[in-house]
């Protein structure tokens, strides 16, 4: 079995998340959302929010797990059984902050990265944006799952 896990804080998850899950869909026959937890960030969504709302998107696929972890992303991914680790990546910017991170993992700990190139309608998205938006008021439905608004 081909298991990926898609990692993030997903304060909030967006389209642009759920894009690449579900074009990940078509190359792993499992993925496993992991919500990671770092107790130094200070969060806009509780974690038990964020991960109702993840498993509510993608409530009866069963290619979907939704999990949290502590510490490094490599190494959930090992308790997991999961050999890679997929990301998506908007721009260069991104690419290069990533890139660093997936050699390090391959060669520490022998973690593969996949890395999905953002779809055009969603290039511009992402969860800091929408964070900014909920805190002054904006409208931020059209970057997210219904299910972030209710």
């Amino acid at each position: 079995m081909k298991r990926a896990v898609f990692p993030g804080s997903f304060d909030p998850i967006t389209l642009g998340h759920v894009d690449i899950i579900e074009r990940g869909l078509k190359i792993f026959d499992e993925i496993i959302i992991a919500i990671g937890i770092n107790a130094e960030k200070k969060y806009m969504w509780s974690l038990e929010d964020r991960k109702k709302t993840i498993e509510a998107i993608f409530e009866g696929n069963k290619k979907i797990k939704v999990k949290t972890y502590e510490g490094l992303t490599s190494e959930f991914c090992k308790k997991e059984e999961a050999n890679c680790i997929l990301r998506g990546v908007r721009n260069t910017s991104d690419f290069t902050y990533e890139q660093t991170i997936a050699q390090a993992n391959a060669e520490v700990n022998g973690v593969d990265s996949f890395f999905l190139i953002s779809s055009p309608k969603f290039s511009y998205v992402s969860s800091s944006i929408v964070r900014d938006l909920a805190r002054n008021g904006g409208d931020y439905s059209l970057l997210v799952p219904k299910d972030v608004t209710n």
